[in-house]
């Protein structure tokens, strides 16, 4: 006989002393644990009187019972807690506080909390949440539990009535108790009563679950119903960004109550309307100004701020969208995070996104780490696909209007034993590896990072400045009439060739967003150069490169937000038309530029784009444009088989992200060149013919 297995302790033994001391609400359910006739004999005359109770009547409500009473037999570990979820609970989830991190890879349950979070909302019950989820009933019940468990949510609308608890919980501060200094707007929810009972009346007890059979009480649903609140809910307008602005809001310091908000926005994947307006007191204490890269952070906490009080309940943005008999107070505003989204699948998050949402407006740029949301309904003012949000619009750009920088987009696994000719005058090239973000590196040590990249990845090789750092010039559209006249500067950069072939090729005016025009012959650059594990999420051209080792030769693109002196004395230097190309467009409200960003915003307003006809119009350009983009990218796809685009996709790293950036966006088959114009296939010596025609 093993004597070893004869002095293994108990599971009672393995457990602490007392639990950890958590916040027991009134509408919890007390039930008896393992009693036996020892702990009775020390429990108190109270204590005693408790236990008999639950015993002989069947579980109670905690608030039935003595405040002290339950908190003393909860410790002792003789009472065990169940908190009481039924198919008509609203949940809210307020910004998180005390959320640490630990995600355990290919845990269940771990995941559905995960997509819970992202889809809860306060309008919609649990029952219609596990139907839109496709997930079942019980399981969403026991993950809303938990949260309301660990106070990272509580049931909305939970209004107890003082008069029935016992004296003992009156003055104990309770999230789901109707308080008079509360605004009663804020704190209850009007809904149809359900035909299920609570946990506690299935048990048989003669208490009642205060949060289900409220109504039964007249003067309780005459108080619910003096508040005049409307049947069912409006739907909103839905922000999408991205995990790098809540690395920005979560670093600097920037407000002593700002990080809880970041961590709700990173970790539930959602802020929800009803938390804004404290949101908004906590960005408004953010500086204006900042020193050395503390600066971005500021200006896009800033920024954010003014795009929430652009977006949200806006009477010019909602005018077309209510009832004639319905005030016009604009629509309420979530933020969505993109990455959270694309946790669900493709059918959930459409229903997700369908129930609760009348239109989606992105952030620009997004990172290309992730895949932006392609949504029809509702309408998106965003990229349409993810090959818009991809390098391939990039090389699009440049063939429909036969301009941009000369660029090179090489093929995984492609070596160069020299750098090509075309770049050879320049001094800074731009380079984007697959399903990263763009930076600048110097042209004199570029070889053996590019080799080294090319091993693991899709390369991108553009010319950026000749004498260091070209510049750049960002140009909001929809154009006005205005911006289409007169003589080209670069305050008016409107009427540039460029500009006049893409407003005809893609449909600018019903979209949003930005061209950046590049000047790489100019010495009066408006950028700022930053490491790149500064800049938007960590970009890697060395295979197995540390984000945290040296990386001294990269230098990320920092967006200059403000205008100082000397971009002013910039603007006053002479430049021609053919000394600009277009770099990108950016489809979106940008966050990076207060300057840029009210001019979008005030673009959005002055061109209606979310009025209903103009959102028709968007609907069906934005269907245009995928499916050019996807024709022109299936021209130089030929020859490689679609099991290896997704071997390949798959491959990436992304830790931040359950769903690839690259995923479902073809990789190059072929090296392709644009140069002079033309975009063609390069073979490593001369380019060959063009042999693809846009039509």
């Amino acid at each position: 006989m093993n004597v070893g297995l004869q002095k293994r302790k108990t599971a009672h033994d393995l457990l602490p002393v007392k639990p950890v001391e958590i916040s027991i609400e009134a509408w919890w359910v007390v039930q008896a644990g393992y009693i036996t006739e020892d702990d009775i004999k020390i429990c108190t005359t109270s204590e005693k009187s408790a236990i008999d109770k639950i015993i002989d009547s069947g579980p109670q409500l905690a608030g039935s019972l003595d405040f002290n009473v339950v908190h003393s037999l909860y410790n002792k570990g003789f009472i065990y807690l169940d908190v009481p979820i039924s198919d008509d609970s609203c949940i809210a989830v307020p910004p998180l506080e005390g959320f640490v991190m630990n995600r355990v890879q290919g845990d269940y349950f771990e995941t559905l909390l995960y997509k819970i979070f992202v889809s809860i909302d306060e309008h919609t019950n649990v029952a219609e949440l596990a139907n839109v989820l496709e997930i079942d009933l019980s399981l969403v019940k026991n993950a809303v539990s938990m949260y309301c468990r660990l106070g990272f949510a509580h049931k909305k609308g939970q209004v107890i009535n003082l008069d029935n608890l016992h004296p003992s919980w009156k003055n104990v501060p309770s999230v789901n108790r109707l308080k008079s200094t509360l605004d009663p707007q804020k704190m209850l929810l009007s809904w149809d009563s359900g035909e299920n009972r609570s946990p506690i009346q299935e048990a048989g007890s003669s208490a009642t679950d205060t949060d289900t059979n409220s109504q039964d009480d007249p003067a309780e649903t005459a108080s619910v119903s003096s508040l005049n609140l409307s049947s069912g809910h409006t739907k909103r307008i839905a922000f999408l960004f991205d995990s790098t602005l809540t690395a920005f809001l979560m670093m600097g310091n920037l407000s002593p109550n700002l990080k809880s908000h970041a961590v709700t926005m990173f970790e539930v994947g959602k802020l929800s309307d009803e938390s804004l307006d404290s949101f908004l007191v906590e960005l408004e204490k953010v500086q204006s100004t900042g020193e050395g890269e503390a600066q971005r952070y500021f200006d896009h906490a800033l920024t954010l701020r003014n795009t929430i009080l652009f977006l949200r309940h806006n009477k010019d943005l909602g005018a077309q969208a209510v009832q004639p008999d319905q005030p016009n107070n604009g629509f309420p505003l979530d933020l969505l995070r993109c990455e959270s989204l694309l946790g669900l699948d493709p059918a959930t998050c459409s229903r997700v996104l369908n129930k609760n949402y009348t239109l989606l407006v992105s952030m620009a740029p997004l990172t290309n780490e992730i895949r932006p949301i392609s949504s029809c309904t509702p309408q998106h003012i965003g990229p349409a696909i993810p090959e818009v949000s991809s390098v391939w619009f990039k090389l699009y750009i440049y063939h429909i209007t036969g301009q941009g920088p000369p660029s090179l987009l090489l093929s995984k696994g492609t070596r160069l034993r020299k750098l090509p000719d075309v770049f050879q005058g320049y001094d800074r090239l731009l380079i984007t590896s697959w399903g990263h973000d763009p930076g600048v590196v110097p042209t004199s040590n570029v070889l053996t990072m590019l080799n080294d990249a090319l091993t693991h990845s899709a390369v991108l090789i553009q010319g950026h400045g000749m004498h260091g750092m070209g510049e750049t010039m960002h140009i909001p559209f929809p154009f006005d009439e205005a911006e289409q006249q007169g003589a080209f500067s670069r305050v008016n950069m409107g009427i540039h060739t460029a500009l006049k072939i893409l407003r005809n090729k893609v449909d600018l005016q019903h979209f949003c967003g930005y061209v950046t025009m590049l000047n790489p012959s100019s010495q009066h650059a408006n950028r700022k150069l930053s490491d790149a594990s500064d800049g938007r999420g960590e970009t890697e051209l060395a295979s197995g490169s540390d984000v945290n080792g040296s990386t001294e030769s990269f230098e990320m693109v920092i967006e200059e937000p403000s205008m100082d002196s000397a971009v002013k004395q910039s603007l006053e230097v002479p430049t021609t038309e053919l000394e600009w190309v277009p770099l990108e467009l950016c489809f979106g409200i940008p966050l990076f530029s207060s300057e840029l960003n009210q001019k979008v915003c005030r673009k959005i307003a002055t061109h209606g784009l979310c009025r209903k006809e103009s959102l028709q119009k968007l609907l069906h350009s934005s269907r245009k444009l995928s499916l050019q983009v996807l024709n022109f990218v299936h021209a130089f796809q030929e020859g490689i088989s679609t099991l290896d685009q997704l071997h390949d996709a798959g491959s990436s790293n992304s830790l931040l992200q359950p769903i690839s950036a690259d995923l479902g966006v073809p990789l190059p088959a072929k090296n392709l060149m644009f140069k002079e114009g033309v975009l063609s296939e390069w073979n490593g010596w001369a380019p060959s013919s063009v042999f693809f025609n846009h039509t």
